[in-house]
């Protein structure tokens, strides 16, 4: 009875000890943020609605803002071409541009297709080893008709390596549209094309029948998509 007594005695005395330990630890309060780190800054902008026929280029430049600061603030994919409808907000600006229809189609800085068809390699995909498109590539049928993009002046006109036989024209804005693994050019260095006008016929790389088209503003080879209607 004595040894049990003087077992729970024991127990009773560390138990309080052990409460003692607890009431004496000290614990730091949280640091305060700072209102700005609390609340995340609000970006200034609007938002503007996708009508038909329009492109990201032809938004950027109504409102004076970068394909960049729109493609990051919206977080655009590589891609990806605009929907109508599609809500695309503007950074920093205040006031909504009217854009219309009529603008979008008759306008001659506005690029057009090359030709119609499906996008079967996209700007950036991989195409070998650490090569990336610098274009996209249409599907089309052996012999169809390439149409220039915009008006501009015939730079090149011949065969180039990797290329084949390519069609570039310089619009005199620092933007050059590039045309290639056509089987027929159509135009000749030093020729004078508008918007519409037939420059070469596609043509066929094994399996593979494909117009490679590319838009360059100035060394620069950008994303079609972001200027297609």
């Amino acid at each position: 009875m004595a040894t049990l007594k003087f077992i729970k005695i024991f127990f009773f005395v560390s138990f309080l000890g052990l409460l003692a330990g607890c009431a004496t630890t000290e614990y730091k309060p949280m640091p305060t943020l700072p209102p700005e780190a609390a609340t995340p800054a609000k970006k200034e902008g609007i938002y503007h609605k996708v009508v038909r026929g329009q492109t990201l280029w032809q938004v950027a430049e109504a409102y004076g803002v970068s394909i960049n600061d729109i493609i990051q603030s919206n977080n655009i994919p590589n891609g990806s071409a605009l929907e109508v409808g599609q809500l695309l907000f503007i950074p920093g600006a205040k006031v909504a541009q009217d854009i219309s229809e009529h603008t979008v189609d008759n306008n001659k800085d506005q690029f057009i297709w090359p030709l119609h068809g499906k996008v079967v390699v996209y700007f950036d995909d991989p195409i070998g080893i650490n090569t990336v498109s610098h274009g996209i590539d249409i599907q089309a049928q052996a012999g169809d008709t390439v149409q220039a993009a915009r008006e501009g002046n015939v730079v090149l006109a011949d065969y180039m390596s990797g290329y084949g036989q390519t069609v570039m024209v310089d619009h005199q804005d620092g933007f050059i549209t590039v045309y290639a693994r056509n089987a027929k050019l159509l135009v000749k260095l030093g020729d004078h094309v508008f918007k519409g006008d037939a420059i070469a016929e596609v043509g066929q790389i094994g399996s593979r029948v494909v117009e490679h088209f590319e838009i360059r503003h100035g060394s620069q080879a950008t994303n079609p998509l972001y200027y297609l209607p």
